[in-house]
C-alpha cells in the first residue's frame, strides 16, 4: 500500500460530469461500487470550501488503485457552449500518476466511459485505441460496464448486473421511505449531497440490504 494510504486497493476514483442529467448514472455507479465492496472516491464526497479542488482531486487519484473516467461531456451540447475539459484533464492527471510513481500506483486500473461511441476522438484523439465503453446515457448499461470491469481487473466474484440493479431499486425505495419518515420533503430528497447518499448506501448494505 503506497505511503500507507488507507484502502488503496479498494478505492475507486470517479471522474465524471456533475450536472443533473448525469445524476442517475453517477448514483447507480456509486451504488454498484458499494454493493461490490469498493469505496467510491469523488470530489463531491466532502464540501470543505477551504480545500483547493485540484489538490483534493490529486489526493483522491493518488489514493485509489481504480479509476472511472466518463468523458460524456467533452463536446459542447449547444451553440456557444464550451467543451468541458475537467474530465480529460483529470484522466491525464491520473495517467501521469500511473506512469510516474514506482510503487503500487503504477498498477492503477482505468475504466473509460463515453455516452456515444467514438465521439471522444474529436476532442481527445490521444486515447484512440483504448477500450472505451459506451453507456448511451443509460444507467443500467453503466452499471454493467462497471461490474464487468471490476470482475476482470479486480479479480472478484460478483453478482450479475441484473441482481445489482434489482438491489439498487430496493435501496432507492428504502432510502425514499426513510427520508420521508425523517421529515424530508420530496425536494429535499432530490437535493441530497453526495456524502449523505454514500452514507445511506453503506448503511443499507450494513443492515443486510433490507427490502
Amino acid at each position: 500500500m503506497p505511503g500507507g494510504i488507507e484502502g488503496f486497493d479498494r478505492n475507486v476514483f470517479i471522474n465524471c460530469p456533475f450536472d443533473k442529467g448525469y445524476e442517475p448514472i453517477l448514483q447507480a455507479i456509486l451504488f454498484c461500487l458499494i454493493y461490490l465492496g469498493f469505496s467510491p472516491r469523488i470530489a463531491t464526497e466532502a464540501n470543505d470550501s477551504s480545500t483547493v479542488r485540484i489538490d483534493k482531486i490529486r489526493t483522491l487519484i493518488e489514493s485509489s488503485l481504480y479509476s472511472i473516467h466518463d468523458l460524456s461531456r467533452c463536446q459542447a451540447g449547444k451553440k456557444g457552449e464550451h467543451y468541458r475539459l475537467n474530465m480529460p484533464f483529470e484522466l491525464g492527471f491520473d495517467y501521469g500518476c500511473k506512469q510516474f510513481f514506482t510503487d503500487q500506483r503504477c498498477d492503477k486500473k482505468f475504466l473509460i466511459l463515453e455516452e456515444k461511441a467514438y465521439r471522444y476522438q474529436a476532442a481527445l484523439s490521444d486515447i484512440a485505441g483504448c477500450d472505451i465503453k459506451q453507456h448511451a446515457a443509460d444507467y443500467q448499461k453503466a452499471v454493467r460496464a462497471v461490474r464487468n470491469w471490476l470482475v476482470s481487473e479486480a479479480d472478484i466474484v460478483a453478482d450479475g448486473a441484473a441482481k445489482i440493479l434489482g438491489a439498487y431499486a430496493d435501496f432507492q425505495e428504502w432510502y425514499y421511505e426513510r427520508q420521508l419518515a425523517a421529515g424530508f420533503s420530496e425536494d429535499d430528497i432530490k437535493d441530497y449531497p453526495t456524502s449523505e447518499l454514500l452514507a445511506a448506501m453503506k448503511a443499507w448494505v450494513a443492515l443486510g440490504k433490507p427490502i
